[in-house]
């Protein structure tokens, strides 16, 4: 059985991640993707959201961990964000999180 994955695109935050002091001081604005996976058997013949993630909640789970805590490197901020969705959402059963990007 193949496993359902929705990707979720370009999260827009502001943010003080980097390790120059000039980037915690004056923050800049990052676009976030993420890519679920979702359980293995979930039944989608009703089409209703009981049986899926919530991704309004998958947005506010990325934004507080985002906006929450200050990183130094965007590597430890996706593995942040990963573990956070895993431990939040039982649905989900892989996450990635695709690309952190600064937005011009």
């Amino acid at each position: 059985m193949n496993k359902t994955k929705i990707e979720l695109k370009g999260l827009a935050f502001f943010a003080r991640h980097g390790v120059l002091k000039e980037e915690a001081q004056l923050g800049q604005r990052f676009k976030v993707d993420v890519l679920l996976s979702l359980l293995d058997g979930l039944e989608f013949e009703e089409d209703t959201p009981e049986h899926t993630v919530n991704y309004v909640e998958v947005y506010a789970a990325v934004k507080e961990v985002f906006e929450g805590f200050r990183f130094n490197l965007i590597e430890r901020a996706a593995e942040v964000i990963a573990a956070e969705i895993l431990e939040r959402f039982d649905k989900a059963v892989e996450v990635t999180v695709i690309r952190i990007r600064l937005l011009p």
